[in-house]
């Protein structure tokens, strides 16, 4: 790959700068790609935004930026469209700095002259698409600012993840609406649809292997509707949101049970009850217990090493199951009554069996 560095003004820079939504952002005379499809969504909040613009009105520098050029003369964002997006819109008047200080409200022309004339020191790289690419994920993994599914997003760009990004990667958009109850992440950051992905994958297939396998169909339709149907089926299953929802693996658990029938009343009763007990101590893990009935998820409240040296104690050191002395060490804390049969985690319900015993 050839890098060449070269100073451009911001005049030139948001020379027709155009926003189009979906259909591109556009600046430098319309012949800069600002967002090319491997590049993520405009993540910056109103601090870092104005810090930029500060940057540029203090003349301090602004961090390189790389520009692709592309076979047909044009140019596309490697790196830097957060502070481009940040200056160009700035500029045109999408939002103010400084309690309403637009740069249309700068009081003279000499102050607008001096951020119209501000030189962004950019790199120009020439090479093919593979070796854009692979620039792009080596300076966004040593600048450590990429999500790891937004490096995978670069990486596979196509008409996939670009369609992908229109359903999943908007903050507040299609994907954020439909399950904002049930899943965490940030859209803007691809995390919502890593999990989408993590959700229709097969589970012999990583999230690269799916991406590469669909990275030129026409479309993403497939993975948004499925989305949509597990959040519908949560919706039939579990009737009523809690927060703990949204960190349950849904996907491992709609491909087990998405075909079956539960009594949602009976559902609702014991998740209740469940969040009401004190020895269960992991509550995203009573959804996936009330289908599996496998009591891991729930994480029970162990005996304290206060509650099994008294009961060690009283047992003269012996397991109550095979009679013979064992170490503390050697030993494990029991519900003599179990869990699942209303045993509560507290000393009158503690027994010490040998590790042996206890695990048989």
């Amino acid at each position: 790959m050839n890098i060449e560095r070269k100073y451009i003004t911001i005049r030139e820079l948001v020379k027709n700068y155009e926003d189009n939504g979906e259909g591109g952002v556009f600046g430098y005379d319309k012949k800069l790609n600002i967002r090319p499809p491997y590049q993520r969504e405009f993540v910056y909040d109103s601090d870092k935004r104005n810090a930029v613009i500060d940057t540029v009105k203090q003349g301090f520098p602004l961090n390189t930026m790389y520009w692709a050029v592309r076979d047909d003369g044009g140019y596309e964002i490697i790196d830097g469209q957060q502070r481009t997006v940040s200056i160009c819109q700035y500029v045109i008047g999408d939002f103010s700095i400084d309690n309403g200080i637009y740069f249309h409200s700068l009081q003279s022309q000499e102050e607008k002259d001096k951020i119209l004339d501000y030189k962004l020191m950019v790199y120009f790289c020439e090479g093919t698409t593979s070796e854009r690419l692979k620039w792009f994920e080596i300076i966004n993994i040593a600048g450590e600012t990429l999500t790891p599914q937004e490096l995978k997003n670069a990486t596979f760009s196509g008409t996939w993840v670009s369609d992908a990004k229109k359903y999943f990667c908007k903050q507040g958009g299609a994907a954020y609406q439909k399950g904002k109850d049930y899943v965490s992440g940030r859209a803007n950051r691809a995390e919502i649809l890593e999990t989408a992905i993590k959700w229709i994958k097969s589970d012999n297939q990583s999230i690269r292997e799916y991406m590469g396998a669909n990275q030129h169909n026409d479309n993403a339709e497939e993975i948004w509707k499925y989305f949509c149907d597990i959040i519908e089926w949560i919706e039939s299953v579990f009737t009523k949101q809690r927060s703990a929802m949204k960190t349950v693996d849904w996907g491992a658990l709609y491909k087990e049970f998405k075909d079956k029938s539960f009594d949602t009343n009976k559902i609702e009763e014991e998740t209740s009850k469940l969040i009401l007990d004190d020895d269960v101590t992991k509550n995203n893990g009573i959804y996936p217990y009330i289908l599996t009935r496998d009591e891991k998820y729930l994480k029970i409240r162990a005996f304290s090493p206060k509650q099994k040296q008294k009961a060690y104690e009283q047992q003269d050191g012996k397991c109550v199951h095979c009679t013979e002395h064992f170490e503390i060490t050697k030993m494990e804390g029991d519900h003599i009554l179990p869990w699942k049969d209303g045993g509560a985690t507290e000393q009158k319900n503690c027994q010490m069996l040998c590790i042996a015993c206890n695990r048989s």
